[in-house]
């Protein structure tokens, strides 16, 4: 299992509760915890994962986005919970999902060297695959 930085957790939850939330108590009340404990992670303290599950859900991330934080990636936002499944967006599978932001990449940072781009790609499919966003196969 990869190192948890819990220091670089708390950076972005603390930055994106003070874009959504008037307070630190705001932010626990909405995500159902202590304040005490949403002051836990801003300090990067170990709480229990149902915790950043609670968080991740109050700042309007995908559940597992403070964990993938905590392990180096990135949140990926929650989708429309007012869309119906039958209006939701087709899934792609892992290898559409490479080839996509492989395209994309190469397009948008043309003179990046080819290791860069295969690191982002990867980054950004493994996301997208913590968050449930892609249909199951290869």
């Amino acid at each position: 299992m990869t190192s948890r930085d819990l220091d670089r957790l708390a950076k972005r939850v603390k930055a994106h509760r003070m874009e959504l939330y008037p307070s630190r108590l705001a932010a626990a009340q909405a995500a159902g915890i202590s304040k005490d404990t949403w002051h836990r992670v801003e300090e990067g303290e170990e709480v229990r994962e149902s915790t950043y599950a609670k968080i991740d859900k109050a700042l309007g991330w995908a559940s597992g986005s403070c964990l993938a934080i905590a392990e180096g990636g990135s949140p990926v936002f929650a989708g429309d919970s007012t869309t119906s499944s039958s209006d939701a967006a087709p899934r792609l599978t892992v290898a559409q999902a490479r080839e996509v932001a492989w395209d994309t990449a190469k397009a948008t940072l043309p003179s990046a060297p080819v290791g860069d781009l295969d690191a982002f790609v990867k980054e950004l499919v493994e996301n997208l695959r913590r968050a449930g966003m892609l249909a199951e196969g290869p």
